[in-house]
């Protein structure tokens, strides 16, 4: 299905990643959703910057009923079958080295946030989109990793630990839903600059990152954005359970 066909729900889309996936989506002309829990006035702007092809919807994407209704919403809005997910959302978690946990202080909370919202979050919008995408004979799920899982530069141990868990939940749906025509890939980003998330990273960091990048620059929101794109449309039609690590070099997998 050629982009501009597609009716596609991003999660956590009012801001930094989420709106840059929304806008490379809106840009091809596809129907997109722009899910926000707390940002209302943030999804409203983006929504009204992106025109008519664009719907925002509040959902807490841990709460299963919020995200079918949500869905249902959004398809009804459009007339158009869901066809593509996004699984962008971030709970709770900025990337901030100082204000990092260490082993010492971490509590089993901090990890089971990170893991509803990762994990619990990604499975119900992927079963709220699932019965349309059987309908069509196609379906596209794509789920925001993280670089950290092959090179920890900083311990955020419960992030990097949700983003895990999500990439085994990415190969197994794989496994699964490749006989319905559905594929389910993984982008991970390194750490982007800027998003809201990364802006309380010092630049510290930011310039120990760029040093040891190939590109010698840290990956922008738009560019991670484009290898979205990619997964979505039909040159990666016979690609599913991968993990695309964009991030200019830093991690060759």
């Amino acid at each position: 299905m050629q982009l501009n066909k597609q009716t596609v729900l991003i999660t956590g889309a009012s801001r930094g990643l989420g709106a840059a996936i929304a806008e490379a989506f809106a840009n091809e002309g596809a129907n997109v959703i722009i899910n926000y829990f707390k940002s209302k006035q943030k999804a409203e702007e983006l929504v009204e910057r992106l025109g008519d092809n664009a719907i925002a919807v509040q959902a807490d994407i841990r709460d299963k009923n919020q995200v079918d209704e949500m869905v249902d919403r959004a398809v009804s809005h459009f007339g158009t079958p869901l066809s593509t997910v996004i699984n962008n959302a971030l709970v709770d978690f900025r990337f901030d080295p100082g204000a990092q946990k260490n082993a010492a202080e971490l509590e089993w909370d901090n990890f089971q946030t990170q893991i509803e919202g990762t994990v619990k979050g990604s499975l119900n919008a992927v079963q709220a989109g699932l019965a349309y995408m059987k309908e069509l004979g196609f379906g596209r799920i794509i789920n925001i990793g993280t670089n950290l899982l092959q090179n920890p530069v900083v311990a955020y141990h419960e992030y990097t630990t949700g983003k895990a868990a999500l990439l085994g939940f990415t190969r197994n749906m794989a496994k699964e839903l490749g006989q319905y025509g559905i594929t389910v890939n993984m982008v991970s980003g390194g750490l982007l600059k800027e998003t809201d998330a990364s802006s309380v990273t010092t630049g510290e960091v930011f310039g120990m990152v760029e040093l040891v990048t190939p590109l010698q620059k840290a990956t922008s929101p738009q560019e991670l954005a484009d290898a979205v794109l990619f997964f979505a449309s039909p040159w990666a039609r016979a690609v599913t359970g991968q993990n695309l690590v964009v991030d200019g070099g830093l991690v060759m997998d």
